[in-house]
């Protein structure tokens, strides 16, 4: 696993505290390749408006992709995608839509309606079948409207072992698929996906953080990101003179983020303009399905551990303290193990220390104060280095 794949994965944000900062002239990089000015984060506890939890629902081998048959109705499972649900989520609906329509049905039912759900409802659509979504709660409620909003496609999608040497070839496909996918709906109103500048700070050397980044891994997450290293940017090592920030080793990348909700509000709209039906249940047995008289797309997310007894999903929290929103800051950061990525409805802040298994087999959706005063001091304290 190489060094620019973790970057990428932890998506280097990055912030500057006090005012702007203009970089000194003398950088080594050519005009089109110096940073900007930057607008600072304004990383104060008192301007923290809400703090969200988040379950991923993580499986070891990676997402539930097979279909079963209960009684007359075909069944297409598409959940269990860790922490890369929004990232490959149509590339994912791609594979579970072509698996719903070999019998080409007139009716489609997606049970749920978070990043799998609506996307996978969009794309049977598009597909020519008439979609109704089940849910117990729309996309603003559901779990996937915690995520942070990065592009972030292998974030604890399998472990390396259980997954298996072929299961790079199927993620490559959903990846390319998404990032395809994605391209129309860049520059729409809202900015619901947009391209942002990303900086992964450090104290040490990058090849020492990187080996103290894979000591943490016992348990062999799969890394996958060199398979798709020709769709974005190399990352760029920021030489003394180029470096607006405190400390001594800075890179800069450019990626992908989701200003999720009003994504989210934009598939909403894009499904019911195509005549899709959405219909407010909950289900309690996969038995209930078969009431249906539809072919089913089981988007359930974390729900499928208690709805389908399925116990291969291990549940990984994540925790986002979410500062007030500033425009003007168009960039995102790492730093210490906090990650803050700046979208249109605030500012996310998020510890990662522990790598990838922080909060792994940890189902408190609880908030924690103290873990969000903690994250955000991080940065402050960033910040008041600069005058």
């Amino acid at each position: 696993m190489t060094l620019d794949r973790r970057l990428a994965v932890l998506g280097g944000l990055a912030g500057l505290g006090g005012c702007a900062v203009t970089p000194r002239p003398r950088t080594g990089l050519t005009m089109e390749d110096r940073p900007p000015p930057l607008a600072p984060i304004r990383a104060h506890k008192d301007r923290i408006f809400d703090i969200t939890v988040c379950l991923r629902p993580f499986r070891a081998v990676g997402p539930r992709l097979d279909t079963e048959t209960l009684g007359d109705t075909l069944v297409v499972h598409n959940y269990g995608h860790g922490g890369s649900g929004w990232s490959l989520s149509w590339g994912s609906g791609t594979i579970a839509v072509k698996k719903a329509m070999a019998s080409s049905p007139k009716e489609i039912a997606v049970i749920g309606c978070g990043a799998l759900g609506l996307t996978s409802a969009i794309l049977a659509q598009r597909a020519g079948a008439a979609v109704t979504i089940y849910c117990k709660e729309l996309v603003q409620q559901a779990r996937s409207a915690r995520a942070t909003g990065s592009w972030t496609p292998d974030s604890r999608i399998a472990l390396t072992g259980p997954a298996g040497p072929q299961f790079g070839v199927l993620w490559e496909e959903m990846a390319r698929t998404s990032w395809k996918t994605y391209r129309d709906y860049l520059g729409l109103p809202g900015n619901p996906v947009q391209f942002a500048d990303r900086y992964t700070l450090s104290d040490i050397p990058f090849a020492e953080m990187f080996e103290k980044m894979e000591a943490r891994d016992t348990l062999g997450f799969g890394g996958y990101m060199d398979r798709i290293a020709d769709l974005t940017p190399h990352p760029q090592l920021l030489p003394p003179g180029a470096n607006p920030f405190a400390v001594p080793y800075v890179r800069r990348s450019t990626s992908l983020q989701f200003n999720i909700h009003d994504y989210a509000h934009q598939l909403l709209n894009d499904f019911r303009l195509a005549g899709g039906r959405i219909e407010m249940r909950e289900f309690h047995t996969p038995a209930e399905f078969t009431q249906l008289k539809q072919v089913v797309i089981n988007c359930t997310g974390y729900g499928a551990r208690s709805l389908w007894k399925d116990d291969s999903i291990v549940p990984v929290r994540g925790q986002i303290a979410w500062l007030l929103p500033q425009p003007e800051v168009n960039y995102g950061l790492y730093y210490r193990d906090i990650s803050t990525v700046s979208r249109s409805d605030g500012i996310v802040v998020q510890s990662i220390a522990g790598g990838d298994l922080r909060g792994y087999k940890d189902d408190n959706e609880t908030v924690s104060r103290e873990e969000a005063d903690q994250a955000v001091g991080v940065i402050e304290e960033l910040y008041s280095r600069v005058s």
